[in-house]
């Protein structure tokens, strides 16, 4: 298992960790771009900070949340091993639900261990005893290559954790598609997954589990079934079992409440305990609605924007904009909306956009503009700019903040090249 730091700099696969697990040590884990914002939540005291944890939650796990950024940058979150234990043992019950026996899988994991959506599958595996397969970043790069590689078996049910960039590359390729289709359960999660490509891939008969989680959650707390996905429904389906779900009156913002939630974020050598409403509710930060089919997320609240009193979630409408693209063939290869400061409207958004290669970037914009001639004025970029280096994390997860930056420094003058984001996980 490729991974971060242990006690804490040196890489760690499964023995190392489960050596460490048995001695109760709290392992620290992180990717090699974020070694010294780790070592500043450890704070001085370095490794006696994970024994002095270990003393009072046992062994487990420090991870960083990449749901949640204070102002600081990225939170430090430590999951005790049972509640990591504990969602293991609720996905299973889940895939029983779903009249699957969990010992009997494969599980097919190519996301890093420093997440801990990369660090559950391998935890699943080991907790019902059925084979785990770690797949590189760069075999999933080459859909041929994986295939060949990676061959699905049909007499054992093979489970794979997805985020929607992974499964748009795969989607793309005949061989990439054809391997989808093998797959049981394909649970995407970690981003927003856009319509279109939940059409594409259900239209292609992928047996897709839309779900969402948090690294405070340790990992998934609701999932779509498959079957539900491929009839139509949309969303992330109920909470898994011991979860409870609830809307904030305030803003509609997703609470949750089990026993897994993290006992706090790690901070320069000192443990701030999650901050908990009456009764024990996490509040995630994501807008939701809650119905019949179960979870919806709308957005990030801490993205959300205030454009001439309505409130607008700038993720619906990239994936409108994409979808938008896909059906009239524009050469869309990324968008991200930002928001900018307007004295008459509070805020207005400005569109990031990169072209497909070899697309004339300018008649791009030109026809994006047009495109959206026809939305409400609080939804429609303000300006548009061309960004070649747009991207995402290798993870689907747009780092809004850095990206901010970026077009402060452009509407600035200063050389927006100098300040781009720097990318966590690169593909």
């Amino acid at each position: 298992m490729a991974g971060g730091p242990v006690r804490p700099e040196q890489p760690l696969g499964p023995e190392q960790l489960e050596a460490a697990w048995r001695r109760g040590e709290l392992v620290a884990l992180a990717g090699p771009q974020e070694q010294q914002a780790l070592a500043l939540a450890l704070g001085a005291a370095g490794v006696r900070t994970l024994d002095q944890l270990a003393e009072r939650w046992g062994a487990g796990v420090v991870l960083g949340s990449g749901g949640s950024r204070g102002p600081g940058g990225r939170r430090w979150c430590l999951q005790p091993l049972a509640h990591l234990e504990a969602s293991a043992a609720a996905t299973g019950r889940w895939l029983e639900g779903i009249g699957l026996d969990p010992a009997a899988c494969v599980h097919l994991n190519p996301l890093p261990s420093h997440h801990v959506s990369g660090l559950l599958p391998w935890l699943r595996s080991r907790r019902w005893g059925c084979a785990h397969r770690q797949i590189s970043s760069a075999l999933m790069r080459q859909p041929q290559a994986l295939a060949a590689h990676l061959p699905i078996a049909t007499q054992s049910p093979a489970l794979l954790s997805l985020v929607p960039t992974q499964l748009a590359r795969l989607l793309a390729d005949p061989a990439g598609l054809a391997w989808l289709q093998r797959l049981a359960v394909i649970w995407v999660g970690g981003a927003p997954l856009p319509p279109a490509l939940a059409q594409k891939a259900r239209q292609a008969g992928l047996r897709l589990a839309p779900c969402y989680g948090a690294t405070e959650t340790a990992a998934m707390v609701a999932a779509l079934d498959p079957e539900a996905f491929l009839a139509g429904a949309v969303g992330c389906g109920p909470p898994l079992e011991g979860v409870e779900l609830r809307l904030a009156a305030q803003q509609g913002a997703l609470e949750m409440r089990c026993c897994r939630l993290s006992p706090g974020y790690l901070g320069a050598g000192v443990l701030q305990p999650l901050p908990l409403a009456a009764g024990g509710w996490w509040r995630s930060g994501d807008a939701a609605r809650l119905g019949g089919a179960g979870l919806q997320v709308l957005g990030r609240l801490d993205g959300a924007i205030h454009s001439g009193g309505e409130t607008v979630f700038p993720e619906q409408l990239e994936a409108r904009l994409r979808a938008l693209a896909a059906s009239t063939n524009l050469p869309l290869r990324e968008v991200l909306l930002l928001a900018v400061d307007d004295p008459l409207w509070g805020q207005r958004l400005v569109a990031l956009v990169r072209a497909q290669p070899a697309a004339h970037g300018p008649a791009l914009l030109a026809q994006l503009q047009a495109a959206v001639a026809a939305w409400p004025p609080a939804e429609r970029p303000r300006t548009w700019q061309l960004c070649t280096t747009l991207a995402p994390t290798a993870l689907g997860k747009w780092p809004r903040a850095r990206w901010q930056r970026w077009l402060e420094s452009l509407e600035a003058g200063d050389d927006p090249i100098a300040c781009h984001p720097r990318n966590d996980h690169p593909e």
